[in-house]
């Protein structure tokens, strides 16, 4: 009976350290995996494209994303201004947000915040914007978008307008002040201008390059549209039909020849911004109310890089004191819970890029506040088997001891927290305080992940050792054990 006992207990012992060597070997997978997100090198495409969550396919990275605070940038308050008697509705206001988001998104800007505030009112952050004078002016734009007849370089029906010049068209033929459009004036004021099409015979636009490696804005037209344009161009080669959005003219192009199909292309001397924002606000049409700049705030770039020197400092002077106080007071399970704290970090910063999510003073916060709360969930453990070892059980019990009766204090403390993030993010949503939000975004996927490293990570590196070492080595050393 006792060498039925001792060959099963040996052979649990054994199927435990296979056990632990698997799950051993998985954690180090798991680490260099986060460890190769981590690094700041040009990860290859496949990986990027692998991100399908993160849309456009376009803007896909293993990049941080940094808010407003951190990058710099532009915040932009807009105010909607109805024309005369209209009224504005909830309706209205959601459609226009939801209009200037994609086209904030279609600007390439990387994580905006477009977010109602009020009833009127509709506040936009576009950190990191290259131009955001062009930015601005595409947010506010309602975008009445018209493909006008102006004239014909041979023999010209209508006066020949250019670039920036107000118009009046048949199909938009009021009369504005050009000077608020930031249009110039129209040096024939009376003569109205056909429209041969609209914005809604539009199907899709998008930034290319033409032949010569300039940027242009290739565009597909609806069934209807191609038919029109079609037989326009057919009989009005070389003749000049101009981009008109809100009455300004954005491009004149020349029509070089028929459009049979209903695909083109509209060039002239853009820049890859100008070109993006006229395909911008070609391809999502018009706002259901007029939007005004009532407030505009930049933080610069060298604000934002001193922001992220002195939260780095921070943030490294935090974790070196509590890793040093991990293995001064309670030497090897110190040390191993500071190597499980290093992968939780590395896990962290990983989670970030893959989401991704926008990381803010705020953020970092709550990421530091986690830290502190992942090692006390060490704490709890390693003086939870102190204790069993003072009352004389074995070295390989007290750690499962450990690990198991403080679980329980461990999973009821970070659920409390969790369902406080979870409230602070409704909060922040409701409310836009994108501050609150992002400290409690920031903060929830700490605890979780300290969750994983505190307790499987921990345990995982204290069964090895113990599997190394057989433990009486140790059992014999309890200095080493921080009792």
């Amino acid at each position: 009976m006792c060498a039925r006992l001792v060959a099963r207990k040996c052979y649990l012992d054994l199927i435990c350290g296979r056990g632990t060597h698997v799950v051993l070997a998985l954690i180090a997978l798991l680490a260099l995996v986060t460890l190769w997100i981590d690094l700041p090198i040009d990860h290859p495409n496949w990986a990027r494209q692998a991100l399908f969550w993160q849309q456009p396919p376009e803007y896909r990275d293993l990049e941080i994303k940094q808010g407003l605070d951190l990058q710099g940038g532009t915040q932009v308050l807009l105010e909607a201004k109805p024309a005369g008697d209209q009224r504005i509705s909830a309706e209205d206001m959601q459609a226009a947000k939801v209009i200037v988001e994609r086209r904030v998104n279609g600007l390439g800007v990387t994580e905006p915040l477009v977010q109602l505030q009020g009833e009127n009112r509709i506040i936009v952050e576009l950190p990191g914007i290259d131009n955001p004078d062009q930015a601005v002016q595409t947010l506010k734009s309602t975008g009445q978008l018209e493909f006008v007849e102006i004239g014909s370089f041979t023999n010209p029906q209508y006066p020949l307008v250019t670039q920036g010049v107000y118009v009046r068209t048949t199909t938009h033929d009021a009369v504005s002040d050009a000077a608020t459009l930031g249009a110039t004036p129209n040096p024939y004021p009376d003569v109205v201008f056909t429209t041969i099409m609209t914005g809604r015979d539009l199907k899709s636009a998008g930034v290319q390059l033409d032949r010569y490696g300039a940027s242009s804005i290739g565009f597909v037209l609806t069934d209807a549209g191609a038919k029109i344009f079609a037989d326009y161009t057919a009989q009005h080669v070389n003749g000049i039909l101009a981009i008109v959005l809100d009455n300004v003219v954005l491009s004149a192009p020349r029509i070089d020849s028929v459009i049979p199909d209903g695909s083109g292309e509209i060039t002239g001397k853009f820049t890859r911004e100008e070109a993006k924002s006229l395909a911008v606000q070609m391809r999502y049409g018009a706002l259901p109310v007029p939007l005004e700049v009532v407030n505009r705030r930049t933080i610069g770039a060298t604000l934002g890089a001193d922001s992220v020197r002195r939260s780095v400092t921070a943030g490294m002077i935090g974790l070196i004191t509590v890793l040093l106080f991990m293995i001064v007071y309670y030497r090897l399970p110190g040390t191993l819970a500071a190597i499980a704290l290093v992968i939780y970090a590395s896990l962290n910063l990983a989670l970030y890029k893959l989401i991704p999510v926008t990381l803010t003073l705020p953020g970092i916060a709550g990421f530091l506040l986690s830290t502190g709360m992942a090692v006390d969930a060490n704490i709890l453990i390693f003086e939870r088997m102190k204790e069993e070892l003072r009352w004389g059980r074995s070295l390989k019990a007290a750690v499962e001891a450990g690990f198991n009766r403080a679980w329980t204090s461990i999973f009821d403390s970070n659920l409390s927290t969790l369902i406080t993030c979870l409230i602070l993010i409704l909060f922040g949503r409701t409310f836009g305080a994108q501050a609150v939000m992002g400290f409690a975004v920031n903060l929830g996927i700490g605890i979780s992940i300290s969750m994983f490293t505190a307790v499987t990570v921990t345990r995982t590196f204290m069964r090895a050792v113990l599997a190394t070492t057989g433990g009486e080595s140790l059992s014999d050393k309890p200095w080493l054990l921080g009792v």
